[in-house]
């Protein structure tokens, strides 16, 4: 069963004149797990369909289709099956349905004499059983499509030769703000200021050089906490109040000058890229000056990897056909962390939370594991949230963290704090992003391109089971290497 859509696409192959259809595609005959797969997936993919709100037996997928005749069948609870109530034919892959769209209304229907009558909906023949090889309900067996090296090469080094020609000038938008810090200012005040202003960083100025000499993180308040909590620490909370940033850079021998990253707008996005990643940072404040000395710098741009990676989307949004690694499942390639016998790890332990565990503990795995966030699971992996670095910096409203034991609070009332600290709408929109294994790397690129987007959980359609995290680094790790 299926539906067209009533806007249209162009085809992202770049060929000239062709159109992508949306199509509703719908299996209303219930299942534990469906999937769709066609000749438009060159039966090499499968689609996860879901479940259709307030009808659990109704399952549905859109797919954009272009015009012409397809062939397309479904996978139900390890079984391949058809709409019988559907024009239906037998051939090479046994039986399966077909839709012929066109966008010329003269076009007639040619369907081969061979239709199938009766109510047979779960025949096959062997050969299509060779073309997809599936042993239960999930796609842990799925003969998933792959290319050749010299491919996943080719398609590496035409996105590292696209950031190698491009500049960090192309990042800066038309408009906005920077917000900036005084080394001098104190740190409680500091963090204030990055709740307030929702903002995750900002660079530090030093007034007497004359020169931006670092940044403040969401890091470094979780640093902090945890010495107010080590009892053998030399910082108390009184010492906070006036303790300023350049006092505690100091006091961590941190420093400035030599781990304070930056580049020029002139520089190119591979040499950020390379800068991010290296240095384990989120940002690179982009600085220019006119000056021969570097005096009077400014501070233009805030350069980001979801900056970069929303660049590459729009250069091959018309050609990502071009690139075959773009269009493969992320479960097929070693991209983003994985539980075991998932996809293909990076080698990375996956951490979660249970939402009961306390924050002291929250806060010592971000570091020690050096991510920038957790997903919260309940006691079947399903993913409730996702705590961050950066929602620390909730606790600086009304010094909540002058009074709260970090190994008595737990994860959701820290969580729960945020959500009250936050405009409601924005932390459920942004901080909770989720894809599926088998979506194909290019659609997970322009999800993680979204301002505020920094990782997708993947989960399993239905039960939102927690099976890997796929953040913007693992991304620039897979294409440069």
């Amino acid at each position: 069963m299926f539906s067209p859509s009533m806007d249209s696409a162009r085809d992202a192959s770049g060929v000239a004149g062709t159109v992508l259809i949306p199509m509703r595609f719908v299996w209303p005959y219930g299942g534990r797990s469906v999937y769709l797969s066609g000749s438009f997936t060159r039966w090499s993919e499968l689609l996860q369909m879901s479940p259709v709100e307030g009808c659990p037996t109704v399952f549905q997928v859109i797919h954009s289709l272009a015009p012409g005749y397809h062939q397309y069948k479904f996978f139900v609870d390890g079984e391949w099956r058809h709409d019988e109530h559907q024009p239906y034919v037998s051939g090479e892959y046994g039986i399966v349905n077909t839709v012929l769209l066109a966008t010329d209304p003269n076009i007639v229907p040619v369907l081969t004499p061979d239709i199938v009558s009766g109510s047979n909906m779960d025949v096959d023949n062997e050969a299509f059983r060779r073309m997809v090889r599936l042993t239960d309900g999930t796609l842990s067996n799925v003969l998933l499509p792959r290319i050749s090296d010299a491919d996943a090469q080719t398609s590496r080094q035409r996105i590292s030769a696209f950031l190698s020609m491009h500049t960090a000038y192309e990042l800066l938008p038309e408009s906005g703000k920077v917000v900036t810090l005084d080394v001098d200012l104190p740190v409680k005040q500091a963090f204030h200021i990055l709740h307030e202003q929702g903002i995750p960083m900002a660079p530090l100025w030093d007034f007497c050089k004359g020169q931006f000499v670092g940044v403040l993180s969401a890091l470094d308040f979780i640093l902090i906490l945890r010495e107010l909590g080590n009892h053998g620490s030399n910082l108390t909370e009184e010492e906070l109040e006036t303790h300023t940033i350049s006092a505690w850079k100091e006091g961590k021998r941190t420093g400035f000058t030599q781990c304070f990253i930056r580049a020029g707008p002139y520089d190119n996005l591979k040499e950020i890229t390379v800068k991010i990643l290296q240095n384990g940072i989120s940002t690179v404040p982009i600085i220019h000056s006119s000056s021969e000395d570097g005096s009077f710098p400014q501070l233009l741009h805030l350069a980001s990897l979801s900056g970069i990676l929303k660049c590459i989307c729009r250069y091959f949004r018309n050609c990502s056909s071009s690139l075959p690694i773009l269009q493969l499942p992320i479960c097929a390639i070693p991209v983003g962390t994985w539980v075991p016998q998932i996809g293909e790890s990076n080698r990375q332990p996956l951490a979660m939370l249970r939402p009961n565990a306390s924050l002291t503990s929250a806060l010592n795995l971000l570091v020690q594991a050096q991510v920038s966030s957790i997903p919260v699971v309940d006691d079947s992996d399903s993913l409730l949230d996702i705590y961050c670095r950066s929602d620390i910096t909730a606790l600086a409203k009304d010094r909540t963290y002058t009074h709260i034991n970090l190994d008595e609070m737990t994860v959701h009332q820290a969580l729960q704090l945020g959500q009250d600290s936050y405009n409601p709408y924005e932390l459920r929109n942004q901080r909770c992003q989720m894809c599926l294994r088998t979506d194909s790397l290019y659609k997970v690129m322009e999800r993680l391109a979204n301002p505020g987007v920094r990782r997708l959980v993947i989960v399993e359609a239905g039960s939102k089971r927690v099976e890997g995290i796929i953040s913007l680094s693992d991304i620039f790790k897979f294409f440069l290497g």
